[in-house]
């Protein structure tokens, strides 16, 4: 349940960086030009870009945390088999402090290095599930496909509607998808969803108005 629930949080805020970084990038764009042409190759651009590296990074990230929890399960695979009574002891101690008595404690050690010591440990002392490791390709999958749906809306928001009505269009669309973003994230995480509404409302909608006065600035400026 927790690892879908960090999954399931992982897609909305992936989600939720497609939304704000490619709005932010066509509604520059629009500041700047009216051509649906150039709109089109930011954002698909942008779109592109954005997921890749999104998708690289959390390859990367993913992948340094699993060789971590690989090496760390190694080690103490060595150690149980070097010293089998000090790791009793070592988990023993570990439950006792979570609030077991000694006695009770040392017979639940017992219990779990039967069934199977390296697990109990994994889980007691490393917090490591040995047979959920994290996978780099899931996660790197997961952040593309979800940083590519949420760049899809405001990519579509600014190249649908007519040139007068794509600014205001996209960013009416834009605040309504990140207060659901706000909304599902805060209930994922059990926060009050007014505050985080409101900060992804304003975070995204400071993004829009700086992009766009940087267009406008630099169409003006004949840049």
């Amino acid at each position: 349940m927790s690892t879908r629930l960090n999954w399931l949080r992982a897609g909305v805020l992936g989600a939720n960086d497609g939304i704000i970084s490619t709005a932010g990038l066509v509604v520059g764009v629009a500041g700047a030009t009216t051509s649906r042409t150039a709109l089109l190759a930011a954002g698909v651009a942008g779109l592109l870009a954005g997921s890749l590296s999104m998708a690289a990074g959390e390859y990367v990230s993913v992948s340094s945390q699993r060789d971590s929890e690989r090496a760390a399960l190694e080690t103490e695979r060595q150690e149980l088999a070097e010293d089998p009574e000090a790791e009793l002891e070592e988990l023993t101690g570990l439950l006792a402090a979570r609030g077991l008595s000694r006695d009770v404690a040392r017979e639940a050690a017992e219990q779990l290095s039967e069934r199977d010591a390296l697990r109990a440990h994994a889980r007691v002392e490393l917090g490591i599930e040995p047979d959920e490791l994290a996978n780099p390709w899931h996660a790197a999958l997961a952040s593309f496909v979800s940083f590519t749906v949420g760049a899809l809306l405001p990519l579509l928001a600014i190249l649908l509607p007519a040139p007068s009505q794509r600014v205001p269009v996209t960013v009416v669309a834009v605040l309504l998808a990140l207060a659901l973003c706000g909304r599902v994230s805060a209930g994922l995480g059990g926060a009050p969803p007014l505050r985080a509404v409101a900060r992804n409302m304003a975070g995204g909608g400071l993004a829009m108005a700086v992009t766009y006065a940087a267009g406008h600035l630099l169409s003006a400026s004949g840049a």
